[in-house]
């Protein structure tokens, strides 16, 4: 059974950190990432991580420079370290992953979605 297990959601003050984390069992995967979405809003992209050929990374405009996304293949996670945290950010943040090789910040080429885990910054 392919389970992705998000944590590390939480509330912060704009301006601080968070550190998520996604753990992947049941299956293995090519690349991995994170997405966000507010109430009635679509899913959106934030970063992904594909690692079939290299590691390769690749991030939303709106994150880039202040997120990071990372692998750890032991425990088969993927984290997203998020810093310089906006109010605008604040989602329930979505891991998704698949076997696909191609990068992609499209969230219908994810075929494994956790469950989410929310996130709150405070202005």
């Amino acid at each position: 059974q392919v389970q992705l297990v998000e944590s590390g959601g939480g509330l912060v003050q704009a301006g601080g950190s968070l550190r998520l984390s996604c753990a992947a069992s049941g299956r293995t995967f090519n690349r991995m990432g994170w997405f966000r979405q507010a109430p009635g809003k679509e899913r959106e992209f934030v970063a992904t991580i594909n690692w079939w050929n290299g590691v390769n990374r690749y991030y939303s405009d709106s994150v880039k420079g202040r997120f990071t996304i990372s692998r750890d293949n032991a425990k088969n996670t993927v984290d997203l370290q998020m810093n310089s945290l906006k109010p605008e950010d604040a989602d329930v943040y979505y891991c998704a992953a698949d076997s696909g090789l191609v990068r992609t910040s499209r969230a219908s080429d994810y075929n494994y979605w956790g469950q989410g885990t929310q996130v709150t910054v405070s202005s």
